[in-house]
């Protein structure tokens, strides 16, 4: 090829200091900078976060470069910010890297240290800061770390107006401005902070037993405590940090959360709860031992803010169960749809001055939290819930109506999901079914839905089904199903 500039080249985006004025590629296809080789993956610019690798698509470089996109992006000299991180082993480097760059584009920098993704929303607010960055990769595997950012007027997130695009453009062009250093300095404070500020709003009338897996993640600096300080006696399983989750992977799944359904039985408990990596979802378990469903979750949350806020609007997720907007409506709530993802959800709680918000997945949004999701403070609000009741955590799920589900995901390239999907809503569409494109593709009837959405965060195209019956659910599962391998097989 010879070298010659280019910008682009094989889905790899050079990324070079403001003060150098050209790059070439050499015949191993890397880009070089006065021979020292950096590059940007496309990839790791999401729709909500930046995402990757750690060692490949994220490196001390690649953090240092974001840090001062990030600065460039907020107005660089004097915006404050408040910077924390996961327990993730690659966190702290990551983090200083990241500084660095904030603070040599003229940010003054707090650091919080390790916290759960909800504390840096709350330590953003809360201080009146003028943005966040939380270095996390949420439920992601180990070797997975990234950025999940924030600014004074929302999250920076993909789609007009979300402010993806310009960070991508700056960081990746490097046209970084002169500007005085920013200071830096550690907060050693924030955890009792967030610890005042969350009992004030939690209120356990009798006494509860609960078993926590927090699953070796940034839940196990603080939730132990909080649960003793709000007067419920707790059992922590897997509640020594460390980074590399060496009891299961930092994702609540039904499937991993085995254990914590065991200990629950042992010891009589009145309730399990499981955590995600950073501390932003968890998922449930009654004292039977049963996982429960967010929709569930969500219903008995909603059941519980409606009865002081009859008429106000409750966020929920496309793919939450029709048992959802039922028991909005029979409850005196405004139910409002809306697409998958902390970002969107935030930004409509905040926008309708809705009084809650939630997700399937475990994620559960509160007015009170400045419209952020918590799974600290969602298991002590049903912990609160439990406790105002004389049932027990099943009886209470055992009396909301459900019908049959089916859900499960399909790997497909993060370059081909998002086509794959288009393609079903223009076919689904030109054969005359009801179609809502809100997010993904969800077909609905009478008979109950179905939604085929491209993940966010990972090579992965997720689809869930619901009928009023199973045979309404078999129905739909075999004309959904086969759509999609099929198209998911001609992209290939």
């Amino acid at each position: 090829m010879g070298n010659k500039p280019l910008q682009i080249f094989r889905g790899m985006l050079s990324a070079w200091d403001g003060d150098h004025d050209s790059f070439y590629i050499d015949s191993s296809c890397y880009y070089r900078v006065h021979g020292v080789k950096i590059m940007i993956s496309e990839q790791i610019f999401r729709a909500y976060d930046i995402r990757g690798i750690y060692g490949k698509d994220l490196t001390k470089d690649v953090a240092l470069r974001i840090g001062k996109a990030i600065a460039a992006y907020l107005g660089g000299e004097g915006k404050e910010l408040v910077v924390g991180r996961d327990i993730r082993l690659s966190g702290k480097t990551l983090e200083d890297a990241l500084i660095e760059g904030l603070t040599s584009g003229g940010c003054n920098v707090e650091e919080v240290g390790i916290v759960t993704t909800p504390i840096l929303y709350f330590a953003t607010k809360d201080y009146r800061k003028d943005g966040g960055v939380m270095v996390s990769a949420s439920h992601n595997p180990p070797e997975w770390n990234g950025f999940k950012m924030l600014t004074d007027k929302g999250f920076i997130y993909e789609g007009e107006g979300g402010g993806m695009e310009e960070l991508k453009k700056i960081a990746t062009t490097g046209q970084f401005k002169s500007t005085p250093k920013g200071k830096l300095r550690k907060n050693m404070h924030v955890l009792s902070d967030y610890e005042n500020y969350i009992l004030k709003r939690i209120h356990v009338e009798r006494r509860l037993r609960g078993v926590l897996d927090v699953g070796n993640g940034s839940c196990s600096l603080l939730v132990p405590g909080l649960y003793e300080s709000a007067g419920i006696d707790v059992l922590s399983l897997n509640a020594k940090p460390d980074g590399s989750f060496p009891a299961h992977a930092p994702e609540p799944t039904p499937e991993v959360l085995g254990d914590l359904a065991k200990v629950v039985l042992r010891e009589k408990a009145d309730f399990g709860a499981g955590f995600d990596g950073d501390g932003d979802r968890c998922v449930f378990v009654d004292e039977k031992g049963r996982v429960i469903s967010g929709n569930a979750i969500l219903i008995i949350l909603a059941k519980h803010y409606l009865e002081a806020h009859k008429g106000a609007p409750v966020i929920f997720e496309v793919g939450c169960s029709m048992s959802v907007e039922e028991a909005i409506r029979a409850n005196g709530g405004k139910p409002l749809i809306n697409r998958v993802g902390h970002t969107y959800i935030t930004e409509r709680m905040l926008k309708e001055k809705a009084v809650l918000g939630g997700e399937t997945s475990g994620h559960f949004y509160y007015s009170e939290l400045h419209g952020f999701d918590d799974a600290t403070y969602t298991s002590l609000k049903i912990a609160e819930i439990l406790s105002k009741q004389n049932k027990t955590l099943s009886e209470i799920v055992d009396s909301i109506p459900s019908y049959p589900t089916f859900s499960k995901n399909y790997d497909c390239p993060d370059e081909k999901k998002f086509k794959v999907v288009e393609s079903l809503r223009e076919d689904f569409e030109k054969k005359g079914y009801q179609v809502y494109a809100i997010d993904g593709v969800k077909v609905s009837d009478k008979d109950g839905w179905f939604l085929i959405r491209p993940s966010n965060t990972q090579p992965l195209i997720r689809m869930a089904v619901e009928g009023r019956t199973e045979k309404n659910l078999e129905k739909l599962l075999k004309l959904a199903e086969g759509k999609l391998l099929e198209k998911i097989s001609s992209s290939l």
